[in-house]
């Protein structure tokens, strides 16, 4: 997940809604039916599922200085929590590193009932200075170069995992939004296909690729050829769409997907919405995630989609990583269905009443 600004995103939508040949994003009901899918079609046989990150206040992936990583107790507890009373069966991660096989020996050796769709984080082989917003200056060929070993690794990382845990990972997951057209972590589409089809030649689990919803309107014809399914990410608040609109949204912009990539199978890989964020107002909150929430699950069931809600946990460590204090409020830390000390927020109030917070008097 990235932040947009408001004028690039309207132009960035305007320019995928073209690619996708649509002269009207209004979903008809004859047009709903193209994201129905089969029940086959959902991993796991599950609809709902959550990207899991395991850091909490103080740990962090490296960010040029070294990396904080949780205990192996720490990640159990989260696991504990996630899978209490069947809520989860499936959880998503990002990268292949050494807190991710932590987390997939955690998942082992304590028989937690999850699986995972365990991901190889594709790192800059493309320098995006000028379409990404937030990058001010050219990324040294350099450092590039350098990347590309880093990712070569990943990527044999990430076979290992998948072999070494067949009974766990039940899908691998190549990169996530390394080609739409901000990122700051951009590959090119031949250098994704080459990875996939290394993946593939090596694994016996499904591959994807995961990027967000205009990615796919740009290079989906191509890139799905090689994918056992499609992952594809959309954010109602990145639009600047409220929560009335959030799910009209969401099912046009997957329509748009769907008219580019009509036969195959598709699962939503990130989807959510934030409780607090400066950049998003009172359009961010709460009672507004659990409205989404439930109504995302609700559709994504009858359309037998899987669907990976962003995110278990909040996370502190995202947004500013000169300081990791400064910007408390803004939305990159605050997507969790849970706090960052672990409670639950509204969304989860019911499922986990016996977490909820005493009320103060």
């Amino acid at each position: 997940m990235n932040r947009i600004p408001n004028i690039l995103a309207c132009i960035i939508i305007l320019f995928a809604l073209l690619l996708s040949g649509c002269t009207s994003v209004v979903a008809t009901d004859e047009s709903l039916d193209m994201l129905q899918q089969q029940p086959e079609a959902r991993l796991l046989g599950v609809s709902n599922a959550v990207c899991y990150s395991e850091y909490r206040s103080g740990q962090h992936p490296d960010l040029g200085k070294g990396a904080v990583y949780p205990t192996e107790q720490e990640i159990l507890e989260d696991l504990q929590i996630l899978t209490r009373n069947s809520n989860f069966r499936l959880i998503r991660i990002y990268n292949s590193g050494e807190s991710s096989e932590r987390v997939l020996k955690v998942i082992r050796e304590n028989n937690i009932k999850v699986k995972v769709m365990l991901g190889a984080w594709i790192g800059a082989e493309v320098s995006n200075h000028e379409g990404c917003e937030w990058l001010d200056e050219p990324i040294p060929q350099e450092y590039l170069d350098t990347v590309k070993t880093w990712n070569q690794k990943e990527v044999l990382n990430t076979i290992r995992l998948a072999n070494q845990y067949p009974d766990i990972v039940i899908a691998v997951n190549i990169g996530n939004e390394t080609l739409v057209k901000w990122s700051d972590h951009m590959i090119t589409l031949d250098a994704m296909i080459s990875y996939v089809r290394q993946v593939k030649r090596s694994v016996e689990q499904p591959v994807t690729v995961a990027d967000y919803y205009w990615a796919w309107l740009e290079h989906g014809q191509k890139l799905a050829k090689e994918l056992d399914f499609i992952t594809v990410h959309t954010y109602p608040l990145w639009a600047y769409k409220d929560i009335e609109e959030g799910m009209s949204f969401t099912v046009e912009t997957l329509l748009a997907v769907k008219r580019v990539v009509p036969k195959h199978r598709m699962v939503l890989g990130e989807i959510g919405w934030a409780t607090m964020g400066t950049e998003f107002g009172d359009m961010a909150g709460e009672q507004k995630q659990k409205r989404f929430y439930n109504d995302i699950m609700a559709w994504a069931a009858k359309k037998n989609i899987t669907t990976f809600f962003f995110e278990a946990f909040d996370e502190d460590w995202k947004g500013n990583n000169e300081d990791l204090q400064k910007d408390m409020g803004g939305a990159e830390k605050h997507w969790g269905i849970f706090t960052i000390d672990r409670k639950p927020k509204l969304v989860m109030h019911d499922k986990y009443p016996d977490l909820v917070p005493a009320k103060q008097n």
